[in-house]
């Protein structure tokens, strides 16, 4: 069976000088295989990655496993505290305002100086190690700083040395009411159907803060470096995504138990499970749609006022359909107090704003246009 040890990662101080902790689950399978890394609830307020993990541990007190699997729930407890009245205000760190999942560490340069140093005879497996304490060193650095850095920043550095010892890793969110949905590297797009998730995002190979981009970038940099250097393939095997699995400030323990099945499935696809193990972790057959971030459109409000939202996540819209009804209580009297925002074309409302009061210029809707079936 599994090996099972449960240990605790300090990650901030509260101003009373009291570490604040976070616990990590460990399970080392006999076989060698695939190490993963999957934490949960880096907002405050996206709390089902919890529930899913939950679900994981008691499936893996069970499960042969290849490999090594670490799980880290509620990896963020300064976010998760931050309540104001019935609502978790967990995005941003309170004190600089930084949103919790931008604060990831990539240097383009120096994965470029790494390749300089990568000879066609070594190995695979040498140069991710050196690879890896190259990472970890340059983070050791920016954490002890003499001029220090904001809380969001040394929450996300101490996260991502964890994550970057793994082969897969895997960041657990919410969005505001919303429906599951998977953000995939271009150059993983095949993995997307091991997951029983049905709206795929792929986004492009590029850094923009978050930690799935943290992990992806610096290898896929680094792959295809070394595939221009070497005139063939280099694959490091390394992949990362962000699962969105609803909406925020709720939980499902049969969401939950299905979510953990999913990823089940896709680490089986990795070989992370044994050979006895196999049949039972298949991806559901479901349709699945996918779209590029680029067609992943955000629409905004042209006025203020109260919201009726008229089309549910995940229900595909035809153009001209109402998305949603404003009452602009200014105006009540006349026929300026009811306006219907329509569907500018085909799409997939994937999210909406999670308040029926909303200003002008607030994100309404984020949808899916221009989306392809997968299979």
């Amino acid at each position: 069976m599994n090996h099972f040890s449960k240990q605790y990662l300090v990650v901030a101080q509260n101003a009373s000088g009291r570490n604040m902790n976070v616990p990590l689950y460990r399970f080392k399978g006999v076989k060698p295989g695939p190490k993963v890394y999957i934490q949960s609830s880096i907002h405050g307020a996206e709390v089902q990655g919890n529930v899913v993990i939950y679900h994981l541990i008691q499936t893996l007190k069970k499960l042969d496993i290849c490999g090594e699997i670490i799980l880290v729930p509620n990896c963020n407890p300064v976010g998760t505290n931050i309540k104001a009245g019935e609502y978790t205000l967990g995005r941003f760190d309170p004190i600089n305002g930084t949103n919790w999942n931008r604060g990831y560490y990539f240097d383009e340069a120096l994965v470029n100086r790494f390749a300089d140093t990568v000879q066609q005879t070594e190995s695979l497996a040498s140069v991710k190690s050196r690879f890896r304490d190259a990472i970890k060193n340059e983070i050791d650095n920016k954490l002890s700083d003499t001029w220090g850095l904001g809380l969001a920043q040394q929450l996300n550095l101490k996260l991502q040395q964890l994550a970057f010892d793994a082969d897969i890793v895997i960041d657990l969110h919410n969005g505001p009411v919303s429906t599951r949905h998977i953000y995939v590297p271009e150059y993983a797009a095949e993995s997307a159907k091991y997951f029983n998730i049905p709206h795929v995002i792929y986004i492009p190979n590029k850094f923009a803060g978050a930690l799935d981009e943290a992990t992806f970038c610096h290898w896929w940099t680094l792959q295809d470096l070394l595939s221009s250097k070497f005139q063939q393939d280099v694959c490091f095997g390394v992949e990362a995504f962000t699962l969105e699995m609803g909406s925020q400030e709720v939980i499902s323990f049969k969401d939950g138990s299905y979510d953990a099945k999913s990823i089940l499935s896709y680490l089986n696809s990795q070989s992370c499970l044994t050979q006895e193990s196999k049949q039972d972790y298949q991806p559901d057959d479901i349709e699945r749609v996918a779209v590029k971030l680029s067609d992943y459109k955000i629409l905004y409000t042209h006025q203020g006022g109260i919201v009726e939202y008229l089309a549910q996540p995940g229900s595909k819209i035809n153009q001209g359909d109402a998305l949603a009804r404003v009452l602009n209580v200014d105006e009540l009297e006349n026929d300026k107090a009811e306006e219907t925002i329509y569907a500018p074309c085909d799409l997939i409302p994937i999210l909406h704003f999670p308040s029926a009061s909303v200003l002008s210029g607030t994100q309404l809707y984020k949808c899916f246009t221009n989306y392809r079936l997968i299979t």
